[in-house]
């Protein structure tokens, strides 16, 4: 019996950064409108967004997601953690592979999606990451392969020249998945043995301010 893949965009609508920031326009589209037409490319069985917000839902049902799952208030707080939303998730969908998506990385394909589907096969949990040269693309968590298996570390400081630096990958925020199963057990998207799913840093941009909106505006129409 094959295996029933759904994609979560979870797009609050309070944001302190930038107001309504999944409804800003990158390219003349909403963040959530890009995100939710790059799920729907992809070998993605179902695409739902978790939100708390009227006009983000409406946006996402425009671009063809499948349904939205309102979320409750108390999980669209500045403190609110992506687990709990992906665990209330759950509660309300069916799913045996859980795509997580996020509309602050609008640069993501679909075919970035299927390939970290893919590696699926090889892991308990996948994140997708980049090559971390330093440099003002990918900020998240770096990782380092540990032989078959990678564990998270926070950037170390060299003291040596950076091609004499052992490889390390750079958490992009992008794209998480995991099983119902692992999700559930662990309570966390990433567990087990985690595959590191490699984007280029072209595609790695996370957006968190209203120059990084700009920023990426102005690099797609360059395209």
């Amino acid at each position: 019996m094959d295996k029933k893949i759904v994609a979560v965009i979870p797009a609050r609508g309070g944001s302190k950064g930038i107001p309504k920031k999944n409804l800003q326009l990158v390219k003349g589209k909403p963040l959530v409108y890009r995100t939710v037409k790059a799920a729907l490319s992809s070998k993605v069985d179902e695409v739902w967004v978790s939100t708390d917000d009227k006009e983000i839902s409406d946006t996402a049902i425009h671009a063809g997601a499948t349904a939205c799952v309102r979320r409750p208030d108390e999980l669209c707080q500045d403190d609110s953690n992506s687990e709990d939303a992906l665990l209330h998730f759950a509660e309300k969908v069916d799913f045996d592979i859980l795509v997580f998506l996020q509309c602050t990385s609008p640069l993501t394909t679909y075919e970035d999606i299927n390939g970290a589907i893919d590696l699926l096969e090889k892991h308990d949990s996948v994140l997708s990451v980049c090559e971390d040269h330093g440099g003002w693309l990918c900020g998240g968590f770096t990782w380092e392969v540990l032989g078959d298996y990678y564990s998270a570390n926070r950037v170390t400081p060299y003291s040596h020249q950076r091609q004499d630096m052992p490889k390390r990958y750079r958490e992009n925020g992008a794209i998480y998945i995991t099983t119902r199963a692992g999700l559930m057990d662990h309570k966390s998207r990433l567990n087990g043995n985690v595959g590191l799913y490699i984007m280029p840093r072209d595609r790695s941009f996370e957006i968190d301010s209203f120059e990084d909106l700009e920023v990426i505006d102005r690099y797609l129409t360059l395209l």
